[in-house]
C-alpha cells in the first residue's frame, strides 16, 4: 500500500521562533490497534484517522519532563520538572501534516496542568505520579486526582531491551513515534503546535506489569492483545506556538 501522505517533512525543524524548551525522558510507548470507526466519533471533523497499512492505533506514553522553560527565561523552580502520562491517536489533516490527537494528558505538576488547559486548550489532568528504578526496570505509576473522570491511572512496570536506534521511515515504529504535530480545538477553531527534535533513540521493552483505566476513561476500548512497546530514553524538544491548522 501505496502511502501518499508526507512523513519526512514535519519532523523538520519548522520556521518561526521557539516558545519553550523541554527535555523529554524515560518514554514508553504503548500501542493497541483499534478500527478506525471507534477513534472517528472521537476526533474532530476536520480532522482524518492515521493508519498505518489499513490499522489505526491508540497510545498509552508516560514519561518524564525536565528542563522547561519558556525561550526566553530561565526554568521556574518547581514547575520545570514532573512525570506525564497521555492517551493518544494518530490523525492528519486534509491529507498532509500527520500528527496527534490527545485524548487525555495527566501530569503531576497542577500549575502547569492549569497552564496548559487555559493556554493551549488541551486535556490535562492533575494527577499523584511515581517513577522508580530497580535492576534494571522501571516502574511507572499514576493515579488521577482532578479534574475527572475517575478512576483514571495506570500501573506499569517494564524494562527497556535491545540497541537504541532511529526508526526508518515507512516502518510501524516511525509512524507511531515520530510525530511531531499536536492538533487541538478552541471556540470551534482547530489548531495545530509543532514540536522539533532529533529522531527518538527507539529500542524494544518488556512489559512486566499493566494496568491501566485510563483508555477507559477516555471513551476508548483496550484491546485484549499485550501491547507494542518501545523505549526511548531522552529527546531534547523546541515547542513553537500553536498556530490554525493548515
Amino acid at each position: 500500500m501505496t502511502d501518499a501522505i508526507d512523513r519526512i517533512g514535519p519532523t523538520l525543524r519548522p520556521a518561526g521562533r521557539t516558545s519553550m524548551r523541554q527535555r523529554w525522558a524515560d518514554l514508553l510507548f504503548l500501542h493497541w490497534p483499534v478500527p478506525a470507526a471507534v477513534l472517528r466519533p472521537l476526533i474532530p471533523e476536520a480532522l482524518e484517522v492515521d493508519e498505518h497499512e489499513g490499522v489505526a492505533y491508540v497510545g498509552l506514553v508516560p514519561f518524564t519532563m525536565t528542563g522547561i522553560r519558556f525561550s526566553w527565561s530561565p526554568p521556574v523552580p518547581g514547575t520545570s520538572r514532573f512525570h506525564e502520562v497521555n492517551v493518544r491517536t494518530y490523525v492528519h489533516h486534509q491529507g498532509r501534516d500527520p500528527g496527534v490527537w490527545f485524548f487525555s494528558l495527566d501530569a503531576a505538576n497542577a500549575l502547569a496542568v492549569r497552564v496548559a488547559r487555559r493556554f493551549w486548550s488541551l486535556p490535562y489532568h492533575f494527577a499523584r505520579m511515581g517513577l522508580s528504578r530497580a535492576a534494571g526496570g522501571i516502574a511507572y505509576r499514576s493515579e488521577r486526582l482532578w479534574p475527572g473522570p475517575t478512576p483514571a491511572g495506570c500501573d506499569l512496570a517494564y524494562r527497556p531491551k535491545g540497541t537504541p536506534r532511529a526508526s526508518a521511515p515507512g516502518t510501524l515504529e516511525h509512524f507511531l513515534a515520530e510525530r511531531y504535530i499536536l492538533y487541538t480545538t478552541h471556540r470551534g477553531r482547530l489548531l495545530a503546535g509543532r514540536v522539533h527534535h532529533a529522531p527518538y533513540p527507539l529500542q524494544p521493552a518488556r512489559v512486566d506489569g499493566l494496568e491501566e483505566c485510563l483508555l477507559a476513561a477516555a471513551g476508548l476500548p483496550r484491546p485484549d492483545v499485550a501491547p507494542l512497546a518501545h523505549y526511548a530514553s531522552e529527546v531534547r524538544v523546541r515547542v513553537f506556538p500553536l498556530r490554525p491548522a493548515g
